[in-house]
């Protein structure tokens, strides 16, 4: 099937092919042919699946006949609401890229930076806003924003807006719009709150499902190195000794142990830079286009940037540290191996973190291979009678983890990083999509 077999205008035909997509995904080809019916949609698909074009092209579509139809109006038509600064960004340069053509105004707002620059934006009219919650409240309850005109609401990463406490900010944004609309609802897992909060804001929806969270992607290699907790920063310098790896995101589970090991690498003259709540918006997006141009050789990362970070043929991440949270593992290991391209996953696991690593093991249903070929393996004593602990928030069930966003160590590493950040919408800065996301 080619994208031409779904019946969209030329502008975005014509779009599409100068960002070369020619083949839509799964989830695009099942969700498009239900958005441009109008219906309601429930999608449940994890980043990486498409899903961003999945409901930006259709709404894109809808948006521009309706203007045909309609006498212009600087009004805002659709609202998409999602939980980072990060993840914000790179829906709105998706409506760039997709909509290039059709002449419709979007723009992005967000927490953590002046309001200024966005609202001279608003003034001038939108039809397309894509939102962080805290942000878009805040204007609404200055009168900067109105949500009486809305066509088409959308709620991307619903269950990371549950995680990070944004539940009652979009029942709030959802009591603003009006009651005759089409709604679009995204969410990488359907634990009971979601599925609550989903039933009550659809209309007999359509339910599109694809790549379960549960799954990990062919295309990537796991490995697993069993070693003791203070040889893990001398067992990342072993591993980045291989000039091969030349980008290599890694995933801590605290901004204090993320700024950690970056002293460390910097110790080694290796470059590294950390991303994570704490850092400004500025701090986020210099260190992230250092990582994408390969100025920067190695980004850590907390897991507040799991779901949100897309770089184009990433090969390698690292898990310094296990996640207390069994789901987190894919979405970290998920930034690689993305579409279509191959990708090694390498996960360090001491002894407090055993139990974790059965969690895993239990929800992906396969062992992680186990590399012994090493200079710090784990010794037969620690694996022999692990002081794994219970995971930390792990009811499918509920909010998971940190509220907001499952920064805290579990029990068992110490103090958590106690500072907390300025802004709930924390994110990580990104850059032009490069697939049909």
């Amino acid at each position: 099937m080619s994208f031409e077999n779904l019946k969209l205008i030329e502008p975005i035909l014509k779009a599409l092919k100068t960002e070369g997509y020619t083949t839509p995904t799964p989830i695009q080809q099942q969700a498009i042919p239900i958005i441009l019916q109008h219906r309601d949609l429930l999608g449940c698909a994890q980043t990486g699946t498409g899903k961003t074009a999945a409901f930006a092209i259709p709404t894109l579509q809808l948006l521009h006949q309706y203007r045909q139809q309609h006498k212009e109006q600087k009004s805002i038509k659709a609202l998409i609401l999602t939980p980072t600064r990060e993840l914000a960004i790179q829906i709105d340069q998706s409506f760039a890229a997709y909509g290039r053509h059709t002449g419709l105004k979007h723009t992005v707002i967000f927490g953590g930076v002046s309001q200024n620059p966005q609202v001279d934006i608003l003034r001038r009219g939108v039809d397309i806003l894509t939102a962080t919650p805290g942000r878009l409240i805040d204007l609404m309850s200055q009168g900067f924003i109105k949500l009486d005109q809305i066509k088409i609401l959308i709620l991307d990463e619903a269950d990371r807006m549950l995680d990070m406490g944004f539940v009652n900010d979009v029942k709030k944004v959802i009591a603003k719009v009006p009651a005759k609309r089409q709604t679009l609802f995204f969410s990488a897992t359907m634990p009971k709150e979601i599925q609550t909060l989903a039933d009550s804001i659809l209309t007999n929806p359509e339910k599109v499902e694809v790549t379960p969270v549960s799954s990990t992607a062919d295309t990537i290699t796991q490995e697993l190195y069993y070693v003791e907790k203070n040889d893990k920063r001398s067992l990342l310098a072993h591993i980045l000794k291989n000039k091969d790896l030349k980008s290599v995101l890694v995933f801590t589970r605290t901004k204090h142990g993320a700024d950690k090991v970056v002293k460390d690498l910097h110790k080694l003259n290796i470059t590294a830079e950390a991303i994570h709540g704490n850092k400004s918006q500025n701090a986020r997006q210099r260190a992230l286009n250092n990582f994408k141009d390969k100025t920067t050789r190695v980004l850590i990362a907390t897991d507040i940037a799991a779901r949100g970070i897309d770089i184009d043929e990433l090969a390698y991440v690292i898990n310094y540290e296990i996640p207390n949270i069994p789901e987190t593992y894919v979405h970290r290991i998920g930034r690689t191996g993305r579409a279509g391209a191959n990708g090694m996953a390498l996960s360090f696991c001491d002894r407090e973190e055993i139990g974790y690593i059965k969690d895993i093991h239990k929800l992906i249903g396969k062992q992680i291979p186990v590399n012994e070929e090493h200079p710090y393996p784990m010794s037969a004593a620690s694996l022999a009678s692990p002081l794994a602990p219970p995971p930390q928030g792990g009811n499918k069930g509920g909010s998971r983890g940190n509220p907001r966003g499952g920064e805290k160590r579990g029990r068992g590493f110490g103090k958590a990083d106690k500072k907390k950040t300025k802004n709930r919408e924390d994110g990580n800065m990104g850059g032009k999509p490069r697939r049909a996301k």
